[in-house]
Order: structure tokens, then C-alpha cells, then sequence
């Protein structure tokens, strides 16, 4: 009998990750069971949520995340933003995931041809021109990742070549769990514990698949 994420067995992080693999696997085979969508389970959880994962990715629209991993209503705590970049915000809602809600897995969740990568290579190149409003901001918190590629830079700092975008991205994700780590005790706690594990998964967009690049903790 399959584990299904809502069951109170499905709590540990290895469940909680086999459940997502096994949805993830049926949407990538096109024989999604679009589980827990129905009238009954939405009037359930009106008056209380028990996720079994948090996930943090991109907001990229082709990402989204319940129909990647064939899930449903109250299954994923999912908290986004283009390039899926630490902040304030996602710190703090990934902290309520682990603290108040109890999930017990985290994904991080990146993606290959990302917009945001690809601005953060361009923002680096001569004569590029600045990038508006808080697109800056954003942006520049993926242009370290440049760097541990090994890209070459002009005296000026640019680059003299673009690196690939898919590598950049790949370095990107995996500096953005440290991060998660490093900036927040209770997530670093948890995973001391064994109460959480994080996935770092690279999604490809035209196979479907989410494919982990990086793990912290016992999966």
C-alpha cells in the first residue's frame, strides 16, 4: 500500500520526500491522481492545516509546485519568489513551516532555463544597462554564483564571457540551502535534530521531472 502524504505515517522526512517522487514520477508519466482537490477535503482543512512539506522555489509560472508533485489541498506550505532568493520574508515563513506547523521537510526548488539567472548573468555583462526597480536587488543576490563557476571578468568586473546559465543556476541553489542553514537557527536546529531534512531539486522543464541535486539531513 502506498504512503500518501496526508497519512499520519507520512510524516518522517524520507516518507514525506517518497510521496513527493512517487507524484512527481505519475506527473512526469501523465497519470496524475490530482489527490485531496475534492469538496470534502477543502471543507476539512478550513479550520486547521497540517502540511507535511514546506517548499521554497521559484515563481516562475511554470513551477507550480501542488501540480509538479501531484499533490493537494494542505499537502505542500509553499513560499516563492523569482530566482527563489533568501529574505526576510521566506526565512520567516519557512520558519513558521518548521516551528508551528511541524513540517518536516523542506524542498528548495530551482529550475533550468530560469529568468532570473539569465538577468543575473546579463546584469554582469558590458555595456549592460541597470536593472529597474527591485529587479536589482533581487538579482544581485544570484550574481555571487557567477563567481564560483569560475567566470572570467575584465578589469572593469565584467564578464568576459557568459558562463552557463544551467551551472550558475545549479551553484545558485545549492548557495541558497546553505543560506537557509546558516541564517536561521531553527531550521539548522531542526536538521540537527533529525526533525528536518532539506532537498535541494532542479526541476527540467520539459521533461517535468525534479531532479535533487543536494541533501541535508536523512532522506
Amino acid at each position: 500500500m502506498s504512503t500518501e502524504i496526508d497519512e499520519p505515517e507520512a510524516t518522517t522526512p524520507q516518507r514525506v520526500w517518497a510521496t513527493m517522487t512517487r507524484g512527481n514520477t505519475r506527473f512526469v508519466e501523465g497519470t496524475p491522481k490530482h489527490p485531496r482537490q475534492d469538496v470534502e477535503t477543502r471543507a476539512g482543512l478550513a479550520e486547521l492545516q497540517t502540511p507535511r512539506a514546506a517548499l521554497f522555489g521559484c515563481s516562475d509560472s511554470r513551477l507550480a509546485a501542488e501540480i509538479i508533485f501531484d499533490l493537494g489541498l494542505g499537502d505542500l506550505f509553499v513560499v516563492r519568489n523569482a530566482g527563489q532568493v533568501v529574505s526576510d520574508s521566506v526565512l520567516g515563513s519557512l520558519e513558521y513551516a518548521v516551528e508551528v506547523l511541524g513540517v518536516s521537510l523542506i524542498v528548495v526548488l530551482g529550475h533550468d532555463a530560469c529568468g532570473a539567472v539569465r538577468a543575473a548573468i546579463d546584469s554582469q555583462l558590458p555595456d549592460a544597462p541597470p536593472l529597474p526597480g527591485h529587479i536589482r536587488g533581487l538579482v544581485e543576490q544570484i550574481v555571487p554564483a557567477l563567481d564560483h563557476v569560475h567566470a572570467e571578468r575584465a578589469d572593469d568586473g565584467s564578464l568576459l564571457s557568459a558562463p552557463d546559465a544551467g551551472e550558475v543556476g545549479r551553484v545558485h541553489l545549492r548557495s541558497t540551502v546553505s543560506k537557509l542553514l546558516e541564517s536561521s537557527e531553527i531550521i539548522s536546529a531542526a536538521v540537527a535534530d533529525g526533525r528536518l531534512a532539506i532537498v535541494g531539486a532542479n526541476y527540467r522543464l520539459a521533461e517535468g521531472r525534479a531532479v535533487p541535486d543536494m541533501v541535508v539531513g536523512e532522506i
